[in-house]
């Protein structure tokens, strides 16, 4: 049976946290009803706040992911809840892995990245999934009328998986803006996911994603990050004091 996954606040925004999203995005597929999967950690959080559009985005998509570690511990302090961090790239992967093993027909689409970043990463994935239905790729970098040709491309072939990589908040914007070519697909935002399976760029050490240290590894990496980075501290003080407000709240 189909059920509507739980939902809980992260400052005024959505995560949906249940024991099986993949389940739950194939179940999605399976009844022809769409579904927009948002990424949100940390620093998206603090962009939303500035950004109102994106936001509203976040607030409405169908699957909202604990995929950075400021949630998944907010959501541990102040909900209680046992959750844990269900990195974006992490649950793509999954998801194209059940679509080759179940051999569905479903036809995944690659969207985003440098020029022909896309094209290496299905590629890749072709490769580790013979039978994988790739309906196409694009790059993230194209002009007004490229852009356009994507779009009736979509609106044709309609592929039911679409992964857009094109960083935050223009992936998440360009999947609301675009959604109704395609309103029985899957649409989730993969950032950087591209890099990693074109072999472009590599994934943190596993134990410091466990440890909820892969950000110091995307700093190391990419210095240019350091601004970027200071949305964690600004989370987490905006935690601490809604955590203090929720708590003295209760007690009077």
């Amino acid at each position: 049976m189909f059920k509507p996954p739980k939902v809980f606040s992260v400052l005024g925004l959505p995560v949906h946290i249940m024991t099986d999203y993949p389940s739950w995005l194939l179940e999605s597929l399976k009844q022809g009803m769409g579904a927009h999967v948002i990424t949100l950690n940390a620093e998206m959080t603090m962009q939303a706040e500035q950004n109102k559009s994106l936001a509203e985005v976040i607030k409405t998509a169908e699957l909202v992911i604990p995929d950075g570690a400021g949630v998944v511990l907010f959501l541990r302090w102040l909900r209680r809840q046992k959750v844990q961090r269900i990195p974006g790239i992490e649950l793509a992967e999954t998801l194209l892995r059940e679509l080759g093993e179940k051999q569905t027909d479903a036809k995944v689409f690659f969207y985003g990245g440098a020029t022909g970043v896309a094209a290496k990463a299905a590629d890749y994935w072709q490769r580790q999934i013979p039978s994988l239905a790739i309906a196409g790729t694009h790059s993230g970098f194209h002009s007004p009328a490229e852009e356009e040709q994507l779009r009736q491309t979509l609106a044709q072939v309609q592929p039911q998986v679409i992964f857009v990589g094109l960083g935050v908040p223009r992936q998440e914007l360009w999947i609301a803006q675009n959604r109704h070519l395609c309103p029985q697909a899957i649409w989730i935002g993969v950032g950087g996911s591209f890099d990693i399976w074109s072999g472009t760029k590599t994934r943190a050490p596993a134990w410091l994603g466990n440890n909820h240290l892969e950000w110091l590894y995307r700093l190391y990496k990419e210095p240019w990050r350091w601004r970027r980075m200071l949305a964690l501290p600004k989370f987490a003080l905006k935690s601490l004091i809604y955590g203090l407000t929720v708590k003295e709240a209760i007690s009077q």
